[in-house]
């Protein structure tokens, strides 16, 4: 067990704080660390993008490939300044390019979130990652 410093004593104690640091710890990917600064406003965004798969909303439904709609994109860097989130690479790309590049990461990555899925979700040609998979044409 660690020891506090006396300057650590000026900081706020309780559940969600750092007891070495005095800071506040985040969850990320379900593990709790921390951030090295304090939080602003509580920890929650100011305005969270609506997550809405309805007609004109953020994101797509399954049926439609899943993933997030040029809309949904447009919300989030407004939200977030400095973002370089983009939609998903569709259409016909040359052999290296920009664009080719993005599609070969992506279907990298989303063949982990696959496999690393429950088998319900692997064997359902219908699940999410898979509709996304087929639009981002992996």
């Amino acid at each position: 067990m660690y020891r506090s410093s006396p300057s650590v004593k000026n900081y706020k104690t309780g559940p969600g704080i750092n007891p070495r640091t005095g800071y506040p710890m985040a969850s990320v990917r379900g593990r709790t660390v921390t951030t090295g600064q304090p939080l602003k406003s509580g920890g929650r965004a100011e305005n969270p993008i609506r997550k809405t798969t309805t007609k004109g909303g953020n994101y797509r439904s399954t049926k439609s490939g899943a993933g997030m709609t040029a809309k949904g994109v447009r919300a989030y860097r407004a939200a977030n300044p400095g973002s370089k989130l983009k939609t998903a690479v569709t259409g016909k790309v040359k052999k290296g390019s920009k664009a080719a590049n993005r599609r070969k990461s992506y279907c990298a990555r989303s063949a982990g979130q696959l496999r690393n899925s429950s088998a319900k979700t692997r064997n359902d040609p219908n699940s999410r990652i898979r509709q996304a998979r087929r639009r981002w044409k992996c």
